[in-house]
């Protein structure tokens, strides 16, 4: 009785050793998957005439982009090409490595008997990214004993990140292989993980993607804080603070140009907010339809186009609506009249055209959600409208619109703190000399900025402030929903 309430404590004090090795082991896997997307941590940059914006990633599958500022002395023959061929193999190398070790993370989330086999995983992986980081460091010689003045060799602060993620990587394994020898307790017959993990695994590599895309370019702005030019570098000899945003307000030019773009932006995005409702009233007219048949076909025709892209789209335009195309063809063959008018090419009622072509395109797609939320409607509430004596138009006025308000009120909130955000193909294809005063909206404009003036810094700024006030319109539109509604999407 004595030895096994002793035995107790120590059991217990196990525990947590076991569970703090557990969690070191992962954090230092997540970093090092982290940092294969970021430019700065390459530990493959062997030399500093590799570009800084060459991740581990890009190392994998870009070749031409390690090679990039080696072209002359390759061809030279005063570097080897194998040596950057070696480089990429290691690369390659250190991805399946990071990969077996992410495994190995993800199969710890289970019960014994998986974390068991997850053992494996990191062992191979470490072992895998050593073997990378020494041929790496291998490389980083050669090329120093070469002894090329354009092409040093290179220890980069990725490499010694990378060094010390898998050190920790490799004996934080090592101590749970371990700890697993000595385990008393039997594993279970199955591998087994719990629901709210496999659930949480499922969402990472969304979590993955949008820390990739949506929050890893916000790097980028620090652009703004610097009078950088293309193909320059940013340091205290450029930092100028916040002088591109006082332009913005100070220079009568840019904040004419400023005050027109928004004017532009607020009247599309405007138009699209006051028709937001016809997606709605379209998905509950067409479910009304009596024959399914004629139902999909509609469907098909009025989503299709969502899958076309801007180009095609304009092509479209351009064969019907230009000077010679298919109106003007109709009225000069058909009905004798003589007409030229290139109707694409005219500078009139742009805010409408595109809110036009935005419907084309785009209401049979935002119809499907319209659609899904009415098949979801309780079956009873129409029967109960039916027993109290409703005929269609009022079940559709008193049960199928209120239950789809919910969705519409949701969408609108979005719709709202993206009021800034037109997108930037529609505009692009359509802009001509004709036009682009009343076209040229504010992701139009910074693209118009940053890539045909080179004026990245200003560019940069105007994207800052654009994504601050649509946060802004974002928590305000949450917060009058909230008050008024009660509900809320935050």
């Amino acid at each position: 009785m004595s030895a096994k309430t002793a035995s107790a404590p120590i059991e217990k004090a196990a525990r947590p050793k076991g569970r703090f090795v557990l969690n070191v082991q992962r954090a230092a896997i997540v970093l090092a998957c982290a940092a294969t997307f970021y430019p700065g941590l390459n530990p493959a940059r062997i030399s500093s005439a590799i570009s800084t914006n060459v991740s581990l990633l890009v190392s994998c599958f870009s070749f031409d982009s390690l090679v990039a500022n080696f072209q002359r002395v390759v061809n030279q023959g005063t570097v080897p090409g194998s040596i950057f061929t070696v480089l990429q193999v290691m690369s390659i190398i250190c991805i399946v490595g990071v990969g077996l070790c992410v495994a190995g993370a993800c199969m710890s989330l289970g019960n014994n008997r998986m974390r068991h086999d997850a053992l494996k995983f990191p062992v191979i992986g470490s072992l895998l990214m050593v073997v990378s980081l020494v041929g790496m460091f291998l490389l980083a010689n050669t090329i120093a004993s070469l002894g090329v003045s354009s092409v040093p060799g290179y220890i980069s602060g990725g490499y010694v990140y990378y060094v010390f993620l898998t050190v920790v990587t490799l004996l934080t394994t090592l101590v749970l292989v371990i700890q697993d020898k000595r385990r008393t307790e039997p594993l279970e017959d199955k591998p087994e993980m719990k629901e709210k993990y496999k659930l949480f695994l499922m969402f990472t590599p969304v979590l993955a993607l949008t820390f990739v895309f949506a929050y890893l370019p916000l790097w980028g702005w620090r652009y703004a804080f610097f009078d950088y030019k293309a193909g320059g570098t940013l340091s205290a000899d450029n930092f100028v603070g916040l002088k591109w945003f006082t332009i913005l307000f100070q220079n009568d030019t840019t904040r004419a140009d400023v005050i027109r773009v928004l004017t532009n932006t607020l009247a599309m995005s405007g138009l699209g907010i006051i028709t937001s409702w016809i997606p709605m009233i379209f998905a509950v007219f067409l479910t009304q339809v009596p024959s399914k048949r004629f139902r999909r076909v509609v469907q098909t025709f009025t989503t299709v186009p969502n899958f076309l892209g801007w180009v095609v789209v304009y092509a479209v335009a351009l064969a019907i609506f230009s000077s010679d195309g298919f109106i003007n063809s109709f009225l000069n063959n058909y009905l004798g009249i003589s007409s030229d008018v290139n109707y694409l090419m005219n500078g009139d009622n742009m805010w409408l055209k595109m809110l036009l072509w935005g419907l084309w395109k785009g209401v049979g797609w935002s119809a499907i959600i319209y659609i899904s939320a009415i098949s979801g409607i309780d079956p009873s509430l129409y029967e109960a409208a039916e027993m109290d004596g409703a005929g269609r138009w009022a079940k559709i006025w008193h049960v199928t619109i209120p239950c789809l308000l919910p969705t519409f009120f949701v969408l609108l909130l979005l719709s709202i703190a993206n009021i800034l955000t037109n997108g930037l193909d529609q505009y692009l294809v359509f802009s001509n000399a004709a036009n682009s005063s009343s076209i040229e909206v504010l992701d139009l404009y910074v693209y118009n900025l940053g890539i045909g003036s080179g004026q990245i810094p200003m560019s940069t700024a105007i994207g800052m402030f654009k994504s601050v006030v649509s946060v802004a319109l974002l928590f305000g539109a949450n917060a009058a929903s909230k008050k008024l509604r009660g509900e809320s999407i935050i």
